[in-house]
């Protein structure tokens, strides 16, 4: 049985999304940010990282958010949440999914998480500052180059697309102006509309 360990409004939700898109049978525990839950003993026990998502296995326990999408898609075929019989295929979604992990989550986190690379609140300032700008050239990359159609990669929904949508309800807040990008904007706005993330939403604000 699997065991989403998860955050509300945190990148866990993409991996919750996939689960359902799955049919999976899951259960979820919630982790409180604002209790600190994530550094206590029990939960570093499971994550070293201190940090949400984790995703508890059969096989053991799997951190970040592009392996769990990928574990997810590989553990239930049948879904087709990724291009599983296509090798540079699946490199692709895989590629397009770091990015998201690597690049803009981490530009994004620059905005309220600076004490990760700085220790001068003046330098956390100066961080959030840029943001706008850093997060902004991700996404008008995205527009530009990533989008292939109607999902990411393109007619095909894949575990790109709860990806991208969890991270992309962060855009207003990071200062990126939503009219530049209609095509990311478009693809938001479609998802919100699909029963999984209406339902994973849900159960992560309840």
């Amino acid at each position: 049985m699997i065991k989403l360990y998860y955050t509300a409004h945190t990148c866990s939700l993409a991996s919750h999304i996939a689960l359902e898109d799955a049919g999976a049978e899951y259960f979820t525990e919630r982790v409180s940010f604002k209790a600190k839950q994530q550094n206590s003993p029990d939960y570093l026990a499971i994550n070293p990282k201190g940090r949400v998502p984790s995703l508890v296995t059969d096989r053991g326990v799997l951190t970040e958010t592009p392996a769990m999408l990928a574990f997810i898609a590989q553990t239930f075929p049948r879904a087709q949440l990724a291009p599983l019989d296509d090798v540079f295929a699946f490199a692709q979604v895989q590629a397009f999914n770091s990015y998201l992990c690597s690049t803009l989550h981490v530009a994004h986190s620059h905005r309220m998480r600076g004490y990760r690379w700085a220790d001068d609140e003046s330098s956390f300032a100066d961080m959030q500052r840029k943001v706008p700008q850093s997060v902004g050239a991700c996404y008008a990359l995205i527009e530009r180059e990533m989008l292939r159609g109607p999902w990411v990669m393109g007619d095909a929904y894949t575990i790109c697309d709860p990806y991208l949508f969890t991270l992309a309800q962060w855009m207003e807040d990071d200062g990126v102006d939503v009219a530049k990008l209609p095509k990311v904007a478009d693809h938001r706005r479609r998802m919100s509309e699909r029963s999984a993330v209406r339902k994973a939403i849900a159960d992560e604000l309840a």
